[in-house]
Order: C-alpha cells, then structure tokens, then sequence
C-alpha cells in the first residue's frame, strides 16, 4: 500500500512538472489536433474536383454524351474550348486534363473503325494526373459501350461486375491518414514524454533527491509512466471525439472505449522505451538523435504507412516481435472494421507480454544507473 502511494504522489508531481512546461503542452496539442487535420487534409490520395476541358469536334450525341459523364465530385464541370486553344490553356495551368474528341467519331464508332480519341495530361499535377488518368479512360469506355448497347440493341456484357467497397466506401484518403495520425503520435509522444521526464531529472539534479528518500526505482519508474500514459491517453481519446468525430465528421465504425483500452496497454511498452532512452542518453539532444533511430523504423514498418504483407518476408518476421505492429493491426481492426474484443484480446496479450518484457528491461537499465548515481 505504501508503495502505490509513493507511486500515485510521485505521479501527480510528474504531472505539476508537465503542466508548467508549455512547449510540451503545445506539443501535445499540437500533435493530437492540428496535425492530425493536416494529415487528413493535405495528403490526399483520390481524384477530386480536378479541371478538365473538352475539344469536342464531332458535336454529336455521342461527344455530348461523353462530355456530360465528367461529374463532381471527381471533375469539375467541363469547359468546352477549341483545338488550338489546348496547348495555351494547359501551358497557363488551367485545365489538368482535355479530352480532344476528333470529327466524325460518332460515324466511325457506329461503323466499327477504332477511332481514337485524345486525352491531354497535365502531369506536373502528379497525382491527380497517375488517378485521373484511368477515371478519364473508363468513363469513356462506359459511355461508348452503353451508346453502342442503346443503338445496336447489344448488351453491354454477359458478365455484370459489382464492387462493394467495405468501411470506406468512398476510398477517402482522410478516413485513414488522421487516425493513423494519432497512432503514430501515440507512440512518438510517449517515448518524447517518458524519455524527458528522466532526463529532466538528471539535469535539474532532482533525480539525486528521489533516490535518497525511501523510494525505489521501480516506484520512480512507474509513476512517470503513468503520470505520462494518463496525460496520452486523454489526448487520443479527446483528439478522436473531437478532431476526427466533431471537427473531420470522419465516422469511427467501432468502440473507442476498446481502443483506449488498447492504448493504455500499448503505453506501458512505448513509455518503457522512453525511460530506457533516458537512462542511456544524457542530454535532450542526445535522446532526440536517439529517438530519431529508434521512432522511424517503429512507425515506418509497422503496417501504418506500408501493409506487411509488402515487406521482405524476413523483415515482416521481424515486425511481428514489435507491439508497434500489433498495436497498429488492431487499431486498425477496432476503429475501422468494428472488431470486438473476442477478435483482438490476441493482440492486446501479445501487446501486454512484449511490453511487460521491455518495461522489465527497461527497469533494470534504470536500476543501474540509479546504482551508478548512488
């Protein structure tokens, strides 16, 4: 009893320590809001209002036709222009893509002879030139094959293909940038914030004043751990309440409360990691270098930015040891597939072992410095 109440006291002056340091605060909010609206914002990934012309040569119902299937919210409403004014207009950045419909192609479609039609490209717009590209190429194939099933009495195909996109059915790049935000930052924040609370210590020589009281490294240890996993936790779950649900009205399919419970576990492993940095750096600027070494690998080959299955197959081996992974799979499963706890309780014991291995490891590095310093 004595020692969860060394724990909680020595926990709440962590917690006066991080309420009167302002940039970490700032850090903080920073990371769980206005990045994470940056992120769904900023890196888009589909074709959206993208500026498109039409040279249209042939004034016939078809040309209409193909002109009219450029819609919102993939193009912008057509402009219709001439031919010699392509080249000027896309010089001036104007229009991303013309469709150029040639004369008499009508006629010639009807009397199956291929014609071609021309699709300008401005592709200094990288992105939504590689996506609209192909979006452009199969509306005009639909568009002739349905004019040809009409005119001819033809059917369009004997076989009728239907794909059914689950829980994201519009393929919205936001929908996965921004909670895959607040993952990554989850584990940024928690080696940042436990990681400095230990070398604050040491700098301001106060960590020699703990260790001559009746304490012991392991109490020392786990109120900086939950003093910090608190300040996180509160963090996520206000940043997908309010910036994902309120402010990016992006829909969460499953519980949050599961998820949270899966972050607190997941803590005890990224803020175990930051003590153990703590313990072997001994300025800030040592453990952001030491960080840097560390959070990159963690963040890009946990599954977040690159599926595992991408990876060489040793590396994914590899991955599999690391609660990062894990810590990804199923927060991907909880809040975008809606999976209960009788689907990912697998994932949160894997979490707890590894965790509980490195925090082991953890404080037994800190229990040597802690010998050093004495």
């Amino acid at each position: 009893m004595r020692s969860l109440s060394n724990i909680f006291w020595l926990g709440t002056k962590e917690l006066r320590s991080f309420l009167h340091d302002y940039v970490l605060i700032g850090l903080v909010i920073y990371a769980f809001s206005f990045a994470v609206i940056t992120a769904a914002q900023s890196n888009s990934q589909e074709l959206h209002n993208a500026s498109i012309a039409i040279a249209d040569e042939d004034h016939s119902h078809l040309s209409h036709r193909i002109a009219e299937a450029f819609m919102p919210p993939l193009f912008q409403p057509p402009q219709i222009i001439a031919v010699p004014d392509i080249v000027p207009l896309m010089n001036a950045g104007k229009f991303t893509f013309v469709i150029d419909i040639p004369p008499n192609f009508e006629r010639d479609v009807l009397g199956g002879r291929y014609p071609e039609i021309q699709v300008d490209v401005d592709a200094t717009a990288m992105v939504q030139a590689g996506l609209g590209a192909g979006d452009a190429q199969q509306i005009i194939t639909n568009e002739i094959s349905a004019f040809l099933s009409q005119t001819e009495q033809v059917p369009l195909s004997t076989v009728n293909l239907v794909v059914r996109i689950a829980f994201n059915p519009n393929v919205t790049t936001s929908w996965f940038t921004s909670v895959m935000g607040i993952i990554n930052n989850v584990t940024m924040l928690a080696i940042i914030m436990s990681g400095a609370a230990i070398i604050r210590e040491r700098e301001h020589g106060t960590m020699d004043h703990l260790l001559a009281m009746p304490l012991t490294p392991f109490e020392i240890a786990m109120s900086k751990v939950w003093a910090n996993g608190l300040v996180i936790t509160v963090a996520v779950g206000l940043s997908l309440y309010v910036v994902v649900r309120a402010i990016l009205g992006i829909p969460i399919s499953g519980s949050i409360p599961l998820f949270m419970v899966g972050v607190v576990i997941y803590l005890f492993f990224a803020t175990a990691i930051g003590i153990f940095l703590g313990t072997v750096t001994r300025s800030m600027p040592q453990l952001g270098l030491l960080f840097m070494l560390v959070f990159l690998p963690m963040n890009m080959l946990s599954g977040s930015n690159t599926p595992l299955e991408s990876m060489p197959s040793w590396l994914a081996t590899v991955m599999e040891a690391s609660p990062s992974t894990h810590f990804v799979s199923f927060a991907q499963a909880i809040l975008y597939r809606g999976a209960s706890f009788s689907i990912v309780w697998p994932q949160f014991v894997e979490v707890a072992v590894v965790g509980g291995l490195f925090f082991g490891l953890a404080l037994w590095r800190f229990r040597s410095v802690a010998a050093q310093v004495n």
